[in-house]
């Protein structure tokens, strides 16, 4: 209920009810009910207290939180797209960037620039997430909420010993993992397996490769892929099993201390210190010469659904949920990063190296195209074709053109 109504009502109902009618059970009656789509990793965190709190502030709204099953998004987003058919769609709800284009055509999604205008926390989410979250129309239909970003996990004692510093471009990165590869060790844990896509797309996509049409079979394109593959086939900096490699695999053999370099994000942070302490720092992923380069950003947001007859009290709750103390607090149940300025620096569940190496990453952030096109691309286009051409079945400008006629026929 917008807040003119509100008033509206409790007055109406003053003038007509006995001088001594709890005026407090007329404002419950009449308060709004926000309906919030959420999902948590751990299903034993709950946003309870922070609800609490929302409501204890704004008396006139009661926010009816509901978790939906993640379910490898799949599930989560499955739901929420039939809620959305059926009109029965929350009035806001967590969100992905991987999904915004999807329910901007089914026009789900209500513009948020005029609130986030006079919302008093727009000055302590950076420039660089606003600028990430933006709809392609130009519009903000997302509050960011929290994020992760990929960057360079390294052995810090090993790049001292050599005489380095954390590698900035293409460059330095291939002198560093040849400096640390010596017997069993390999300089680089390469992801050549399923989720790899990520690791590679800093050195292809970051050296010029679009996914639009001939964006992955132009020259600049070719050459990060020849260099990306070539740190197997040619350089020998990775371990024999990187075409198979996974996740577990790359951090079990970084932790292992048998390799020096991996890429991942700050979710990997505790686990890898608890293992080897100091010894491992963190630092942007490298860049070509240009200095461009890309990497990979790890989205949430909360958005307003078009179909919300509670708007305005459905973004007063998601602007509670990103602002300042109360991010901090959301994202200590999620184990992500806060989106706040001032939440990152006094941000504690992290090594504070970490989240500078987030925070330094987020200029070259990006996402992969939302597109149908894009989950076949991660989930067998990407690794069948990358386990091909580091095993030598195929050159690597034959797997771009396998990746280019995936996307663009």
């Amino acid at each position: 209920m917008k807040r003119r109504h509100f008033i509206q009502a409790a007055g109406a109902t003053a003038l007509s009810a006995p001088l001594m009618a709890p005026m407090v059970n007329t404002a419950k009656a009449q308060a709004a009910t926000v309906r919030w789509w959420y999902h948590f990793d751990n299903p034993q965190n709950t946003p309870n207290e922070l609800i609490a709190q929302f409501e204890k502030e704004n008396p006139g709204i009661k926010i009816q939180a509901e978790s939906i099953p993640w379910g490898g998004g799949g599930d989560y987003y499955n739901r929420l797209f039939a809620a959305i058919v059926a009109k029965n769609a929350p009035d806001c709800a967590m969100v992905k960037l991987s999904s915004q284009a999807q329910l901007l055509e089914m026009d789900a999604l209500e513009p948020l620039d005029g609130h986030i205008k006079n919302w008093a926390g727009k000055a302590d989410i950076s420039d660089n997430i606003w600028s990430v979250n933006k709809a392609q129309d130009g519009k903000q239909y997302y509050l960011p909420l929290q994020y992760v970003v990929l960057y360079l996990y390294y052995r810090a004692d090993w790049l001292q010993a050599a005489g380095l510093q954390p590698p900035k471009t293409y460059e330095e990165f291939l002198a560093a993992a040849k400096a640390m590869t010596k017997g069993d060790v390999s300089g680089f844990g390469m992801r050549g397996g399923g989720g790899g896509h990520d690791n590679w797309a800093p050195f292809v996509v970051g050296n010029g490769a679009t996914f639009a049409k001939g964006g992955m079979v132009g020259e600049q394109a070719l050459a990060g892929n020849r260099f990306y593959v070539s740190l197997a086939r040619d350089h020998k900096v990775t371990p024999a099993s990187a075409a198979a490699d996974g996740f577990r695999q790359i951090v079990d053999g970084f932790k292992a201390e048998r390799t020096g370099m991996i890429i991942h994000h700050i979710g990997s942070a505790n686990e890898l210190v608890a293992a080897l302490g100091d010894k491992v720092s963190a630092t942007p992923v490298p860049r070509p010469a240009n200095g461009k380069g890309w990497t990979m950003f790890g989205d949430e947001s909360n958005a307003v659904l078009s179909g919300s007859k509670n708007k305005d009290a459905a973004f007063k709750w998601i602007s509670f949920l990103s602002g300042s103390t109360n991010n901090v607090a959301f994202n200590k149940l999620t184990g992500q990063l806060p989106v706040t300025t001032s939440g990152a620096s006094s941000w504690t569940l992290h090594p504070k190296r970490f989240v500078d190496a987030s925070a330094a990453s987020l200029p070259l952030a990006g996402v992969l195209p939302d597109s149908p096109k894009t989950a076949d691309f991660a989930r067998t286009v990407w690794p069948t074709s990358m386990q091909r051409a580091l095993l030598g079945q195929i050159t690597p400008d034959e797997m771009m053109k396998t990746i280019e006629a995936h996307y663009n026929g």
